[in-house]
């Protein structure tokens, strides 16, 4: 399965300038996915879709991923506009994961995790979100809730499309993970900050064996 990185917006309400080139941890925000989707076995090619808003993102992918990551200009402005082009330049017509540059906690067993559930869903899409509750554990105040059986869940920016229909509404399933990797994307400073303290907190861990 193949994979696009959403990374034209400018991240206004972070305020660092273009969100994807935000270092945590002197690591821009965008590494993390692009490492993340080369150590996850089911991921083919990996596609970035910047726009004129993230010329330093461009260039950024372009010199440190020579030859292994694929920059796709768009307009900016319209983030269904823009995937569904990037999706037609990269020429993907089958199932593609589809993810935003701000979600530095994610691992391959995770995205592993969501492939599986889509082979097995019988949809053609499939939207992954994270309950309310798991946000507000994180101290999140996510923009968009929608209420799905009863159940409050916030989208978090990750989906499966079938890239052959890219131009049509589709079917879709609600993939709801507990996994607090999924809700925390990068909007605000504190944001960042308590991204930062997970990482930290996680590569403190001790390791253990069996």
């Amino acid at each position: 399965m193949h994979a696009i990185i959403m990374a034209g917006g400018f991240g206004s309400r972070l305020g660092m300038g273009e969100k994807p080139c935000v270092e945590l941890l002197g690591k821009p925000l965008i590494s993390y996915v692009i490492d993340t989707l080369q150590r996850t076995e089911s991921i083919g090619d990996i596609y970035v879709a910047v726009s004129p808003a993230t010329p330093n993102t461009a260039s950024f992918v372009q010199k440190e991923y020579e030859g292994k990551v694929q920059v796709i200009p768009t307009g900016g402005g319209n983030y269904v506009g823009d995937m569904v082009y990037a999706v037609k330049v990269a020429g993907i017509n089958e199932p593609l994961l589809i993810l935003m540059a701000d979600l530095p906690l994610l691992n391959p067993e995770l995205l592993e995790k969501v492939i599986m559930e889509y082979k097995e869903c019988g949809k053609p899409a499939m939207s992954i979100f994270s309950p309310i509750h798991v946000c507000k554990g994180l101290g999140i105040r996510p923009d968009t809730v929608f209420n799905w059986d009863g159940e409050l869940i916030v989208p978090s920016g990750i989906n499966i499309l079938d890239g052959n229909n890219v131009d049509h509404e589709q079917e879709y399933v609600s993939l709801v993970l507990d996994d607090s990797e999924f809700a925390l994307n990068i909007n605000t400073p504190d944001d960042l900050k308590r991204c930062k303290d997970m990482l930290l907190e996680r590569d403190s861990r001790p390791v253990t064996t069996q």
